[in-house]
């Protein structure tokens, strides 16, 4: 009897979840049904996994776009998917990635991989909306933008640059990806070389390991280890915003009886303009920014300077090797600028900007090199562009690679050839994104542009080298399979580089 219950129970259970599961079904189809030819063509693949498993293996190889391309034959520029968990909608047309992204909140939000919001933190700028996201993108870009910052940079990198160059000798194997990571975390903090720059090097490198693993915290996993790497780096950067805070109230003056404006040069309640982007911040004036989001947003700032801009010189080095021909441009346009400046005095970042080839180098390099390969969004309502329907709920992965690398839009995409950019109008560009675009346009844009600028020209102007055989890993992060070896020799001896030195100070 006891037996026959408990059958009958069992089958109750199952009669339930089956009816369920058959009404999922009906309500998907009739979801369906009501969409009709508006969804993109595509495949959701495996249960669970989707198409993850054949998208991160085409990502590890030397042509991840692999995956993109194999599905733009078959379905077209926009097709669906089901990458990272989640269903997707795929997107390597440039309109409707230009839609995607200057779209607001209230269409489309940030989405990324579970490992990767895990360890950037709700209050990141990657991920919070609204009017949060738009005065702390709007204190960080007036801060990169100023000239002030520009030219506290261009000193700091000179300064940097000759440093570290004077301890190459001829012959000696220089490693450009190593070499290239110092300068922009003093942007941000203001944290000299020593041991504190150190610490947070070796946290930060644990840190970025981990941003597209697996979304497992058992202790050992690469996505636990990355979380006690940021605990770490927080807790010392929360010292600096503690330290920070308390000297601007003691140099804060006694408020005065009769009210007035402070003047605009001037972060709110200080007389003097900050001299790094934690003191921008720690300048508003809003009770919006708590010490806690503005150290979280330091190590997410810490991405283009310790990844994406030492990686944008690291590729440009690989490019112009393999370019004899760029090379040999390039070296005359900043040789050209050392003869000039050495008659009317030192260089100044706009000297470095206003270099038109160094500029075609660089944007060339940021179309080849992919460094951010796009980006992800959340439909927060069905959306249709261009006549497909983007389902509420879903993802949306802007694949900016495969654009970038499109030969509808670029002839021979996969050469380097700077010359491609000389008749082109950057602000009409719409098909080259390398920083992203709308409201959530890389701040930093400006400023990668200027710091490769300065290492091309004290590397060209200074040395002659030949690489080493290197290859470009793609995934999790574009890096240099062995950190861009190459072997560098002296310029016409130590006299000639002392006056070359001269010139610049």
């Amino acid at each position: 009897m006891g037996l026959c219950k408990i059958t009958d129970g069992l089958l109750g259970i199952c009669m339930i979840a089956l009816s369920l599961l058959l009404a999922a079904i009906i309500r998907q189809r009739w979801r369906s049904s009501r969409r009709g030819s508006k969804l993109p063509l595509g495949s959701l693949g495996l249960p669970l996994l989707g198409e993850t498993l054949e998208f991160v293996s085409c990502a590890y190889s030397p042509r991840p776009e692999s995956f993109m391309d194999k599905r733009r034959v078959r379905y077209g520029k926009v097709f669906k998917s089901h990458i990272f968990g989640s269903p997707t909608i795929v997107s390597t047309d440039p309109e409707v990635t230009k839609f995607v992204l200057q779209s607001d909140a209230r269409t489309f939000v940030p989405s990324y991989p579970r490992s990767l919001m895990e360890l950037i933190g709700k209050s990141s700028i990657l991920l919070i909306n609204g009017g949060l996201q738009r005065r702390l993108h709007g204190l960080i870009g007036s801060f990169l933008k100023s000239p002030h910052l520009k030219a506290q940079i261009t000193r700091d990198m000179q300064r940097y640059v000759d440093a570290m160059m004077g301890g190459w000798n001829d012959g000696q194997l220089v490693y450009v990806q190593d070499e290239t990571k110092q300068v922009l975390v003093r942007a941000l903090m203001s944290v000299e070389p020593g041991g504190d720059m150190q610490f947070l090097k070796q946290q930060f490198e644990v840190f970025i390991a981990g941003l597209m693993s697996l979304p497992v915290k058992m202790p050992g996993s690469r996505l636990y280890r990355s979380l006690q790497a940021k605990k770490k780096m927080v807790r010392m950067i929360q010292g600096i915003v503690e330290e920070k805070r308390r000297m601007r109230e003691e140099e804060s003056p006694s408020p005065s009886p009769s009210p007035s404006p402070p003047p605009p040069a001037a972060a709110a309640g200080s007389c003097a303009p900050p001299r790094d982007v934690m003191d921008a911040l720690l300048g508003d004036n809003s009770g919006q920014l708590t010490d806690e989001l503005i150290s979280d947003n330091m190590i997410d700032l810490m991405i283009p300077g310790e990844d994406s801009v030492p990686l944008l010189m690291t590729l440009a080095v690989k490019y112009l090797s393999d370019c004899p021909l760029a090379l040999r441009q390039l070296e005359e346009e900043n040789t050209e600028l050392m003869r000039r400046k050495s008659q009317s005095g030192e260089l100044c970042w706009v000297d470095y900007v206003s270099l038109p080839f160094t500029q075609n180098v660089i944007t060339e390099t940021l179309r080849l090199g992919n460094i951010n390969y796009g980006t992800m969004r959340k439909a927060m309502k069905d959306v249709e562009i261009k006549g497909y329907l983007i389902p509420k709920g879903w993802c949306v992965f802007t694949y900016f690679r495969s654009v970038h690398l499109d030969e509808a839009l670029y002839k021979d995409p996969y050469e380097f050839n700077p010359w491609r950019w000389q008749e082109k109008d950057m602000g009409t560009c719409h098909y080259f994104t390398p920083f992203g675009g709308g409201q959530r346009l890389c701040p930093g844009l400006d400023l990668a542009r200027l710091e490769a600028s300065i290492f091309l020209h004290h590397l060209l102007a200074n040395f002659t080298w030949v690489a080493e055989k290197d290859s470009v890993v793609n995934f999790p992060t574009v890096r240099m399979k062995g950190r861009m070896p190459i072997r560098v020799n002296r310029k016409g001896g130590r006299e000639e580089e002392r006056a070359g030195r001269a010139a610049h100070h």
